[in-house]
């Protein structure tokens, strides 16, 4: 379907790459100590961490450097990636449902896609990942706080702040 809101994004890839993340976390936190407590913030990093590195991903469909991602692919196999989700959901609903209706009709066409890609471009749709991307970190950061502050701890701020800047 492509009138999911921003909730169901979530949720979707929360039980997608942020669960990944989540369940690593979890299991080598549970190597090392028995406190349910720890485990469950240490799982909960890890989701942030996962939430973060799949808008980030999400913002690479709508980049113009190479990624070893094609431009568009989530526009052309019809995933609904959150600057798309945002941007149609503040859009007048003539462009609306023009835009939906590339998506599901015309989505080979590059020139569409390109269409489309615009469009969130300009709806301010990649700001707003960003913003939302950046959110995550800054509760990663704030769990972090209630860590230790050590290599380990220094070495997962230096994870997520790479996490959110890569460029591939």
């Amino acid at each position: 379907r492509l009138d999911i809101d921003e909730a169901i994004y979530f949720n979707i890839i929360k039980k997608k790459t942020a669960s990944l993340i989540a369940a690593s976390c979890g299991l080598g936190t549970c190597s090392t100590i028995d406190d349910d407590a720890v485990i469950e913030k240490v799982k909960l990093l890890g989701e942030n961490i996962g939430i973060c590195f799949q808008i980030k991903d999400d913002l690479f469909d709508y980049g113009t450097s190479n990624v070893g991602k094609p431009l568009g692919i989530d526009i052309k196999e019809k995933k609904m990636t959150l600057p798309l989700i945002y941007a149609l959901n503040h859009a007048p609903f003539m462009v609306k449902r023009s835009m939906i209706n590339i998506i599901k009709n015309k989505s080979e066409d590059q020139k569409k896609v390109k269409e489309v890609i615009e469009f969130v471009k300009q709806s301010g749709g990649l700001e707003y990942a960003i913003e939302k991307m950046n959110e995550y970190k800054a509760k990663s950061f704030e769990l972090l706080q209630e860590f230790p502050q050590n290599e380990a701890n220094e070495k997962l701020k230096i994870l997520i702040d790479y996490v959110v800047s890569r460029d591939h």
